[in-house]
């Protein structure tokens, strides 16, 4: 459903590196160990869960090749040359997974991504975007002041929020959708990684969330 938000009235993020850019899927700073395998962000995650145990022609896990990527950008890039391979039902269950991966992303960075969504206070999260409007929000024409979009990822968001509010840490032994492994195993071990010298995440999110 296509909500409106008004830009004073909400939590706007769309840079990395603005005072709210740690809410976004590319932010750095939250790299996770994944089963002991690091995944450098939770954009990475998302996508690698996407595939499951499905190969690329050159008999390399599609997930490694993901994995392996030292920018989100790179990462989406790859998968998005295996988007035949996606699972079957990827239109029905992103939804869940993304939910899963933000999760996992606040288990292990508690404290720090924990103490942004409380600092968001009572307001709506929105994610803005040129044009996507599903995970996130676009400006409405000639009003400079609104979004609109369904923003699921701001919902998410708000609702881990709720979670960090009641001291509760998000469960993530259960998974939301049958097949959800990496390299063939389910996440058991969701672990904060050493912070990673490498590229610094994007400083924008919404338009890699085109046909994702």
């Amino acid at each position: 459903m296509i909500s409106r938000f008004n830009r004073h009235n909400s939590v706007v993020f769309r840079a990395t590196k603005d005072q709210w850019g740690g809410l976004s899927n590319m932010a750095a700073g939250y790299p996770l160990l994944i089963n002991g395998n690091l995944f450098r962000t939770s954009e990475a995650l998302y996508q690698a869960f996407r595939y499951a145990d499905d190969k690329s022609e050159e008999g390399v896990l599609v997930q490694e090749l993901i994995r392996r990527e030292k920018s989100p950008m790179a990462a989406k890039m790859v998968s998005k040359k295996f988007y035949s391979l996606s699972r079957d039902d990827w239109d029905f269950t992103r939804v869940k997974i993304m939910d899963w991966c933000l999760r996992a992303k606040l288990h292990a960075h508690w404290e720090k991504f924990g103490s942004l969504l409380i600092e968001t206070g009572s307001l709506p999260i929105v994610e803005e975007s040129h044009k996507d409007r599903f995970w996130g929000a676009v400006a409405v024409r000639g009003v400079s002041d609104e979004l609109e979009g369904e923003n699921k990822l701001g919902a998410l968001l708000v609702r881990l929020r709720v979670h960090v509010a009641e001291g509760r840490r998000p469960n993530i032994a259960e998974l939301p959708v049958s097949g959800m492994t990496i390299f063939g195993e389910p996440p058991t071990s969701i672990e904060p990684a050493p912070e990673d010298p490498g590229p610094e995440a994007e400083p924008e999110q919404g338009s890699l969330f085109q046909d994702i």
